[in-house]
């Protein structure tokens, strides 16, 4: 149990990273050792960025009952972990990448745990039973960075203060005509649960313009 543990631990250091995705573009810093999207940068401010990306293909997991938004990402990322060591129709192995995100629908107590796959799989995803294949496409994404655990109340408090930090912007009239005045939002992380210090996580709210 403790080996399999210390290569969950170690597995997750590598992995809860951000963003939704692009094949040529910016990436965050830290995804410089890893495969993850990348993106162009629209605009960047004091409290938000908005970036672009393109289509790219996910894992997800199907809807996760969890009393947090912390247990359901871990559930979530423990299942996607076995899936790229060959928990899989194919037994095919994959490299660990970022992001891995969770999306809480409004009004619903369900999460969903989403793993960004390695460019060279998405043209043919490896199937499993309860994992299901998302292609998002081409979007606009407003962001905000924040550090700490991350809970229910405090993922939407920061979504709060992003949607309050575009105040006045051209972007806030975007996201409300596409999405309304309280735009569902994902919630990626970059660090490990067992980091207690320098956590960075980021609110992402999906666009379109």
């Amino acid at each position: 149990m403790k080996t399999g543990l210390t290569i969950l631990q170690l597995s997750f250091c590598l992995s809860l990273i951000v963003v939704v995705s692009l094949s040529m573009g910016m990436r965050p810093e830290t995804c410089d050792h890893y495969e993850c999207p990348t993106y162009e940068m629209a605009e960047s401010r004091n409290g938000y960025e908005i970036r672009v990306y393109k289509s790219a293909v996910w894992m997800s997991t199907g809807p996760i009952t969890a009393p947090s938004m912390t247990e359901a990402s871990k559930t979530g990322f423990q299942r996607l972990f076995r899936y790229i060591q060959g928990d899989n129709k194919s037994k095919t192995k994959m490299n660990m990448t970022a992001p891995v995100i969770t999306q809480k629908p409004p009004g619903k107590s369900v999460y969903t745990v989403s793993f960004y796959l390695p460019k060279k799989n998405q043209q043919n995803p490896p199937l499993a039973d309860d994992l299901h294949v998302q292609t998002w496409k081409p979007t606009y994404v407003a962001m905000r960075q924040f550090s700490g655990y991350v809970t229910d109340d405090i993922a939407k408090k920061e979504a709060a203060a992003l949607m309050d930090s575009l105040k006045n912007t051209k972007w806030k009239v975007h996201i409300e005509q596409s999405k309304g005045k309280s735009p569902e939002y994902l919630v990626a992380g970059y660090s490990p649960p067992f980091q207690t210090t320098a956590r960075v996580n980021e609110i992402l709210v999906p666009f379109t313009m």
